[in-house]
């Protein structure tokens, strides 16, 4: 097992996210490789909204891979894609309905495979991750970036698989009312998805706090 002294540490090259403006408030400076994150709350309340909008700011500098297995690319997913103002000439985001593990697998492993990928969601994967898959997921990909989304059931991810997913994640995402609180190794930020129904949600407290 190899050591390492405190300037190899310091002189490591590390990808980062090139992240700004809001994004980067939020956020601080994350690395991609070799990462999860995960973003989860109960229904209706914006999580997948959040996440399309975070795949399309990604997307501007880098390829994206979303995979939409539970609803797959029917007409909730236009409508999101909508909602999020996506730029219909965005060629770096790409989309699947549901893949199957090891066909995704197979694509990660592809010459050119998107680096940043959205897993939605949890629940769907859940026989396929469970038992080390995620595990095996992120090793197999030290290059990549996953972000789970998952449901959410008293307070926390849905399932026990999310759940630890949740423990391992860099940037944990809860979603509530159309606001994204942000933790992980970095808390106490927000993301407002959509400012008029988040104030009529949480109050106009929601845009002053700091």
């Amino acid at each position: 097992m190899r050591s390492y002294t405190i300037k190899n540490i310091l002189d490591r090259k590390l990808k980062i996210l090139p992240l700004a403006g809001i994004w980067r408030q939020v956020f601080g400076e994350p690395e991609r490789n070799g990462k999860m994150w995960i973003v989860y709350g109960e229904e209706k309340n914006g999580k997948t909204w959040f996440a399309m909008l975070l795949a399309q700011y990604l997307s501007q500098n880098e390829p994206v891979l979303y995979i939409s297995a539970e609803e797959g690319l029917g007409k909730s997913f236009q409508d999101v894609i909508l909602r999020a103002n996506f730029n219909t000439s965005n060629k770096k985001f790409k989309a699947y309905g549901y893949t199957p593990l090891k066909e995704l697998k197979e694509t990660l492993n592809k010459r050119y495979a998107p680096k940043i990928i959205f897993i939605d969601n949890v629940t769907v994967y859940v026989e396929e991750l469970k038992n080390g898959g995620v595990q095996s997921l992120i090793k197999e990909n030290p290059d990549k970036l996953f972000i789970f989304i998952a449901h959410e059931d008293r307070g926390e991810p849905y399932t026990s698989t999310a759940k630890m997913i949740k423990r391992l994640a860099d940037r944990i995402i809860r979603v509530q009312g159309l606001t994204a609180f942000v933790g992980g190794r970095l808390d106490g930020e927000k993301y407002i998805i959509s400012q008029e129904k988040a104030m009529l949600i949480h109050g106009s407290q929601i845009v002053e706090e700091k």
